[in-house]
């Protein structure tokens, strides 16, 4: 069973997304100190703070340091003045090329790659490798190499590589791949990566992924399996690939943190896609990106990184085209019980992860395994963390116990009302009343079973029908749950506000069940026809309403709050109204009325649903297990609270069990004293 976070969580609403971000610290290579990318460095690259007062939302800007042209960007936040942009780059094209002849007419065009507009470095950048290292591009590695790694020289150097990726990629060879991912390595180091947060051009972390993939795409393998590159923070390797090979695995461990210590990760290709390839041989190429995901940003998030982080590597593949699923593992950066993975594909053209690009296997502590559809414009393949949810044991425990007494209480609870009906039901109040707490019980019931089967049901393995099936009859009857308590808090604020008129038997039962039953229907049916078409109706790893594409499952928060609010006024009004005055008031009144408005209270909470409101103290970020766990059971027990408050306290329903259990006593009492009386005796010791 699933655990309670799964559970209760999910069909309630809390759905609030941590949104960590990666904090990589800058390195600072004149000294030891280190500090937070939103803070202003205290290297004499920023000769001093803008001046002027700092107002809200102000900006200002000043010049680079010597030897580097651009400028730093600020912008005021909380009175102080904080680093937010900046292009300060002393890398040109000019500096790539110097030592050639031609450096003069290279030094036309080296303003303009500096501004990303006009087409002549590419023409510049490609003409120069032409003219000194053909061969294999290693002419402009080390001066790379040897540039400060600031936003600007990364900005530079993700254009550069843009730019050879685009017109020098039709002969690449292992000698010219090695090359480029030194110099992407070099951009991608962990010292490096807080410094991509201040780069202008928020398209530079895909720009640079899709460069490498396209670079990559044109390589030619020499031999059948080699390891291609192997630098620390980009690695590729490669294989020839047909339809007789075994499947193929590719294993990498990335470096995080300039340590020893590795993230793994492995990309394989099962034997029922290699049967698809023809007899001669193709080749197949993965690239993994350690250090990549903590700066990888989606365009629809503005001034914002990834709503959740990467969690493991990120992992590009080229494969041939008849290729169309692969199987990934990735191991957790962080390993954290409560850090869930969601598999993910980065979609280029869209410039996001795409959630229906993979399917998630398998989700331990340690690591995670993905089932990813391989296409050309989905290639490269991550985990994100999912939401943070609470899993222990004891959470897994209550809910267990929790559904199992609650279904048994409810049960019971329906065979007493069926017992006790013709002896309850006297009018047209208490019809009424009984009518709502027999429905109430029912849709408690049967989305309790739904919840069970959603829980055991594998979504892959029976069928993606039955999984909008049980997805549609549990949003239907959890939502009918909450309406059938709506309707009982009406029918309270009704006997005590309505005291001369009385609505007819036949209308009250007519709006209750187009209140209990026929909203939550056109609710249900609403959010499947919106959401169906997009194919957002329920979640990809849940028999359950989807979240993060659709938002379908604010068809079942919104009106459960609602609910839950109206019925907490509701309580609030009973409790008033109970605390009559007396005259002459003494101490034991008092102690009187606040005894009957703490029972009412009691008897009211579980009926009208007020438990689910304990659900917010769950979503305050740190807080204690102890809020999950009155969660957990106040919610599972809610069957065997409604037996208790609704049914076994209630002196009218005992009464008539007395009765009724007197009523069946009789006829054998009667029977006894007939079998044992004199006359009988006689006539038995005559025969």
């Amino acid at each position: 069973m699933k655990s309670q976070s799964t559970m209760i969580c999910c069909l309630m609403l809390f759905l609030t997304t941590e949104c960590s971000q990666y904090r990589t610290k800058i390195h600072i290579k004149d000294g030891d100190k280190h500090q937070h990318p939103e803070e202003k460095p205290k290297t004499g690259r920023i000769q001093e703070k803008c001046h002027g007062p700092c107002i809200t939302s102000s900006n200002c800007s000043q010049p680079c340091a010597e030897h580097f042209r651009g400028e730093i960007g600020f912008t005021c936040n909380q009175n102080k003045w904080q680093k937010s942009t900046e292009t300060c780059t002393s890398l040109s094209v000019e500096m790539l090329f110097q030592d050639l002849n031609s450096a003069s007419r290279l030094s036309v065009a080296a303003p303009s790659i500096l501004d990303f507009r006009a087409p002549e470095p590419r023409e510049s950048v490609a003409q120069g490798i032409r003219r000194s290292c053909p061969r294999d591009y290693a002419c402009i590695v080390d001066v790379v190499k040897s540039a400060e790694a600031t936003s600007g020289n990364i900005a530079f150097i993700v254009e550069l590589l843009k730019n050879i990726s685009t017109d020098l990629s039709d002969n690449v060879t292992q000698e010219k791949m090695k090359s480029y991912s030194e110099v992407a390595n070099h951009i991608l180091d962990t010292a490096a990566i807080s410094n991509w947060a201040f780069i202008p051009d928020r398209k530079a972390s895909s720009d640079l992924l899709q460069s490498v993939n396209s670079f990559a795409r044109q390589l030619h393998l020499r031999s059948a399996s080699e390891n291609i590159v192997d630098e620390p923070f980009i690695q590729t390797k490669g294989f020839h690939i047909s339809h007789n090979t075994a499947e193929e695995s590719f294993r990498f461990s990335g470096n995080m943190n300039n340590t020893a210590e590795g993230i793994l990760g492995m990309v394989e290709i099962p034997q029922h896609e290699l049967w698809k390839l023809p007899a001669n041989a193709s080749q197949a190429i993965t690239i993994a990106f350690p250090t990549l995901g903590a700066v990888l940003k989606e365009d629809h998030l503005p001034n914002a990184s990834l709503p959740r982080p990467v969690n493991g590597l990120v992992l590009s593949v080229i494969l041939p085209d008849r290729l169309q699923q692969i199987f990934l593992t990735f191991e957790k950066i962080n390993k954290s019980r409560s850090a869930r993975a969601q598999c993910v594909g980065w979609h280029s053209s869209k410039r996001r992860w795409d959630e229906k690009a993979c399917e998630k296997t398998l989700d331990i502590k340690n690591r995670v395994k993905c089932r990813c559809n391989y296409t050309n414009a989905v290639m490269s393949f991550s985990i994100l963390m999912s939401p943070i949810s609470i899993d222990d044991k004891i959470l897994d425990y209550i809910t267990c116990v929790g559904l199992s007494v609650s279904i048994l209480s409810l049960v019971l609870c329906l065979l007493i009302e069926a017992t006790v009906w013709s002896r309850v039901v006297v009018t047209e109040i208490s019809y009424m009343r009984h009518v709502c707490i027999v429905n109430i019980a029912v849709s408690l019931l049967t989305a309790n079973v739904w919840f069970i089967i959603s829980s055991n049901f594998s979504k892959k393995a029976q069928g993606h029908n039955w999984c909008i099936a049980i997805t549609f009859f549990s949003h239907f009857f959890y939502l009918s749950l909450f309406f059938w308590m709506l309707f009982k808090a009406l029918l309270i604020i009704y006997g005590i506000l309505v005291v001369f008129h009385r609505m007819m038997k036949s209308r009250m039962m007519a709006i209750g069940f187009v209140i209990g039953y026929g909203f939550p229907l056109i609710i249900a049916g609403t959010t499947v026809a919106i959401t169906m078409p997009e194919k957002g109706y329920m979640r990809h790893d849940a028999c359950w309403l989807n979240w993060d594409n659709t938002k379908a499952l604010l068809a079942f928060a919104i009106p459960a709050l609602v609910i839950v609010a109206v019925n907490l006024l509701v309580v609030l009004v009973v409790a008033v109204n109970t605390q009559r005055p007396f005259i002459g008031s003494s101490k034991s009144q008092d102690v009187a009325i606040i005894r009957r408005i703490s029972k009412n209270v009691a008897i009211l909470t579980p009926l009208l649903g007020l438990t689910w409101g304990f659900g917010v103290a769950t979503l305050i970020k740190g807080n204690f297990l102890i809020f999950h766990i009155i969660f957990a059971m106040l919610n599972a027990f809610q069957g065997f609270f409604i037996l208790l408050f609704g049914t076994i306290m209630d002196h009218k329903i005992r009464d008539a069990l007395r009765m009724k259990m007197s009523s069946l006593k009789g006829p054998t009492r009667v029977a006894e004293n007939a079998s044992l009386s004199p006359t009988n005796g006689s006539k038995l010791m005559h025969r």
